[in-house]
Order: C-alpha cells, then sequence, then structure tokens
C-alpha cells in the first residue's frame, strides 16, 4: 500500500511515471528524435525543470522504457516458468508488439545506443516508482533487470535441454542473440517488413535444434 512511502517519494514517483507514459503515448504517433521535451511537459502538465529534475535529459526516458519493460518480461517469463528459447521467444515476441503499439521506441533506442556504442545502464527506481509500476511483484522487481544475464541463463537453460545446436557454446550463443535482438529487427525494417517476429524466427532458427536433430 502507498502509505509505506512518503507523501514526497509518491509524489515524485507519479511525475516520473507520468513522464514515462507521455512519451510512450506521443512515440505512437511520432519519432523520439522529433518530439520535444516541451511537448512532453506539456502534455504531462509539469515544468521543464521538474523533467530535468526526473530526467538528466531527453534520451533517458529512452533508458527508462527499457527498464520498465523488460522487468515486466522477465516477470512473465518467470511467473509462466519460461525456459531457454521459450524465454527468447516471449521476449523477442514483445519486441514485435510493443513495435506495432509504440513504432517510435525500438528505432530510438537503437539509435541511442549506436551513438553510445554501450548497452546503457538501467536506471534505478525508488521503492514507490515499483510499488506502482509493478504492484504485487515489488521484490521482483526491485532488481535492476540484465539482458545479458537472461541471455546467458536462457541458453544454458537451453543446453540443458538439448535446445540448443551442438556446434555453438553458450557463449557464442548469447552474443548471436545480441546480434538477433538488434540485427533482426533492423532488417526487418531495412526489407520494410511488418514481419519482425518472422524475422525473429528466421534467425532463431539457425541456433535452436529441432527435435530430429537432437535424436
Amino acid at each position: 500500500m502507498e502509505h509505506r512511502y512518503s507523501l514526497r517519494e509518491v509524489k515524485k514517483a507519479r511525475t516520473r511515471i507520468k513522464l514515462y507514459e507521455t512519451g510512450l503515448q506521443l512515440m505512437k504517433s511520432q519519432k523520439f528524435a522529433d518530439i520535444m521535451v516541451d511537448e512532453i511537459c506539456k502534455e504531462a502538465e509539469t515544468s521543464k525543470v521538474t523533467f530535468f529534475k526526473c530526467f538528466p535529459q531527453k534520451e533517458a526516458l529512452l533508458v527508462y522504457f527499457m527498464r520498465v519493460w523488460l522487468t515486466q518480461r522477465i516477470l512473465e517469463v518467470d511467473q509462466a516458468n519460461k525456459h531457454g528459447f521459450a524465454s527468447i521467444r516471449h521476449l523477442l515476441t514483445s519486441v514485435a508488439e510493443w513495435h506495432e503499439e509504440v513504432p517510435g521506441v525500438m528505432p530510438s533506442l537503437i539509435a541511442f545506443l549506436a551513438q553510445k556504442d554501450m548497452h546503457p545502464c538501467m536506471p534505478e527506481l525508488s521503492a514507490a516508482e515499483i510499488h506502482l509500476l509493478f504492484p504485487g511483484n515489488e521484490q521482483a522487481a526491485s532488481e535492476s533487470p540484465n539482458l545479458h544475464a537472461f541471455f546467458a541463463r536462457s541458453m544454458v537453460e537451453a543446453r540443458e535441454e538439448g535446445q540448443l545446436v551442438s556446434d555453438l557454446t553458450v557463449d557464442e550463443a548469447v552474443k548471436l542473440l545480441w546480434t538477433v535482438f538488434y540485427g533482426a529487427f533492423l532488417t526487418a525494417r531495412l526489407y520494410a517488413s511488418p514481419d519482425i517476429q518472422g524475422f525473429y524466427e528466421l534467425h532463431l532458427g539457425r541456433l535452436e535444434q529441432t527435435k530430429t536433430e537432437a535424436r
């Protein structure tokens, strides 16, 4: 319940979440690069001073989006007790669905990461934010999600379950999953194809051992 947190904590958490939700809403119809901080603030009914107290720069919203989205996906995977390639497919299916709903997020995130030459450090969320974003799952959601660790865990499970092709190590498979996660998405865009999931499946098929091959 919210009474566990101070009024100040809840107010700040609600403001950050409101800015995050407003940014997502605007990206349903605009590219992130075209969205101005003034526009986000106007829609969220807050000031630029408040925005920059919550996020050091506009691009920090993208990393916040990733933090919330990835946490939710990992929670879903764990709650559904998915393992190996089932976990990976759940994540990639969500990317395709996310892009359909909010087209501006994934291309903007990839462009941002290309400039930084690194995967972003996930922002820390306050206890109040975690409570508001993930009610009932506060303990699990408090841990900052790590996509590399998620890929590694999934590929260890795939190896143990005989799903990973025999000529790849777990480490090699993880590297290829990074390529699939971003590269297959970009390739689908290059081909102007709406079937992002199909491009993901094409790449996963090179990593996953079929039942016939496993015999």
